[in-house]
């Protein structure tokens, strides 16, 4: 990748969309958050979050030195079919089977690039957060949904489809929840922060937050208890089966749910559990860069 400037990166979120500016030494110039338009059952759905990428961007691009060239990075909730350049597997419903990287192109009359935001999220923290040092990082963000990166010498690895750690939507249970993506008992039916919360509504009727649902574990209440302990037996099952098939030197979570203290202690017996090997050792990290994991990725990754 050729030494550029300014770096700009942009995550693309559920609720928020966050862009940031770094000067050429990697220095953040500027950041900036706005809301993500949000009506699913609107078709213009799309065109909004669309002219809000755009507006955010250009916004961004006025603090930059004239003159200078500057990379652009996107991180969105899904991913880019390698064949039709459109959007598929995405969190964010509204953007699926859309060019959403070429309309950007197009308006912006610039090159952009753009990738998974689990992807930026691992290449961050594999470069400059918990897992640098580490040589082929797996990367979680476990939030609203549930999304995954693979990172090998400080490069994301896309796969031939482009899908490389796509591991939230493997089908861990045939008789589960239906998922959004048309398959049954998808990881992110069973660990990301919605999924938990629908199967306890489904279950009890209470709608609380998987938040919530932590917190009544802890208070000893009976129905929290039981999701909860479910809840740490599906992480180790998907983990200890993920550990299992790629060995990655190290594993790094992220997003609101990796913020549950008991994953790295409880949950991680119960991925020694169920991983094939008799002893694992891979680390369990918590990320370090927050929240802002994902936008640094995302300028790296800029052309």
């Amino acid at each position: 990748m050729p030494d550029t400037p300014y770096r700009l990166g942009l995550d693309l979120g559920g609720t928020k969309i966050e862009a940031i500016l770094l000067d050429p030494s990697g220095r953040i110039l500027m950041r900036k958050r706005v809301a993500t338009p949000r009506d699913p059952n609107n078709p213009t759905e799309y065109e909004k979050i669309r002219h809000a990428v755009h507006t955010l961007i250009r916004q961004t691009l006025e603090n930059v030195p004239r003159n200078q060239a500057c990379a652009i990075g996107i991180g969105i909730p899904g991913t880019i079919n390698d064949r039709s350049g459109r959007v598929q597997n995405a969190n964010t419903t509204g953007l699926i089977g859309h060019p959403f990287q070429q309309d950007l192109e197009q308006r912006l009359g610039r090159p952009i690039a753009m990738e998974n935001d689990a992807n930026c999220f691992t290449l961050a923290e594999a470069r400059d957060g918990a897992a640098k040092g580490y040589h082929l990082v797996f990367g979680i963000i476990l939030g609203t949904g549930c999304g995954g990166g693979i990172s090998i010498g400080g490069r994301i690895h896309t796969g031939r489809h482009r899908i490389g750690g796509e591991w939230g939507h493997f089908s861990v249970d045939p008789a589960g929840t239906r998922c959004y993506c048309g398959n049954r008992g998808c990881v992110e039916t069973k660990i990301s922060g919605g999924g938990v919360a629908r199967s306890f509504f489904a279950q009890t009727g209470r709608p609380l937050t998987l938040e919530q649902i932590t917190d009544g574990y802890r208070r000893g209440e009976a129905d929290c208890t039981v999701a909860f302990e479910r809840f740490l037996d599906d992480f180790g099952r998907c983990l200890g089966g993920l550990i299992s098939v790629l060995d990655p030197d190290a594993v790094v979570l992220g997003g609101g749910v990796s913020n549950i203290d008991e994953l790295y202690t409880l949950g991680l017996e119960q991925v020694q559990r169920y991983a094939f090997h008799e002893k694992v050792e891979t680390p369990i990290l918590k990320h370090r860069l927050g929240d802002s994991a994902g936008v640094i990725g995302a300028a790296w990754i800029g052309k």
